[in-house]
């Protein structure tokens, strides 16, 4: 019987840190960089060197579709809704997995934010949404988008930066102001919904909602581990 020879030593694989980011992708698009990075078993995004979202907890983002969607009357047929950025896929996933929605579009102004959804690691996420027949992306400026558009929507949940009170482009300061308001009340149908996410609760937000004519205004929290909870700013166009 012949001797067993003894398997060579494997060789040794680098151990990567949870909590260490790589960069997957770095694009530099119009509105400045935008950055990939897994960490762990997750994914972030980073604009202009500012941390914008992650895949870790997706619970506002949800939360942003399935409010819009309760708000509306029940016996609205296929209601159409415009999401305002792609991001990590959480909203979109969230709304292609409701049957009730009619027509899905997204509003997405960085191409490289498509394309990791489309064809890099963000597509384990979204690939299906994508596919979904009722989706469609629209890669333009959201801002613009709601100022020159002409359609009309049963539903607009916007999640394009930080929020009312801290924008981090600062173009996307306008969307929150009385004009970019008054923008959205017209893409609505008569009681439609306006959802805004935000990183904190805003009450001169809500103030301007009101301002701006829209009715029924609320706002949902998301609690967070660690400071001021999430929330979805929501208000109704007057039928």
């Amino acid at each position: 019987m012949s001797a067993t020879t003894a398997p060579e030593p494997m060789e040794s694989l680098p151990v990567r840190s949870p909590g260490t980011p790589v960069v997957l992708d770095r694009r530099e698009g119009p509105f400045g960089e935008v950055v990939l990075r897994e960490r762990g078993e997750h994914f972030e995004i980073i604009a202009n060197g500012c941390f914008l979202m992650d895949t870790s907890d997706g619970r506002s983002e949800r939360l942003l579709i399935d409010v819009a969607l309760a708000s509306l009357h029940a016996g609205r047929t296929a209601p159409s809704l415009l999401i305002g950025g792609l991001g990590v896929g959480f909203s979109l996933v969230r709304a292609a997995e409701e049957e009730r929605w009619g027509r899905i579009v997204v509003v997405e102004r960085e191409q490289a934010i498509v394309d990791w959804h489309r064809e890099g690691p963000l597509d384990r996420i979204s690939g299906a949404a994508l596919a979904d027949p009722r989706t469609g992306i629209l890669h333009t400026d959201l801002v613009a988008h709601l100022r020159t558009a002409t359609e009309r929507y049963d539903a607009l949940c916007l999640d394009i930066d930080n929020g009312p009170d801290w924008t981090v482009t600062e173009s996307n300061e306008s969307l929150y102001s009385p004009a970019g308001l008054a923008h959205c009340r017209d893409r609505l149908y008569p009681g439609g919904v306006l959802a805004v996410w935000s990183a904190q609760p805003s009450p001169a937000f809500e103030q301007a909602l009101r301002n701006a004519g829209f009715s029924g205004v609320r706002t949902e929290e998301v609690a967070v581990a660690r400071g001021v909870p999430d929330v979805v700013h929501l208000a109704l166009r007057a039928g």
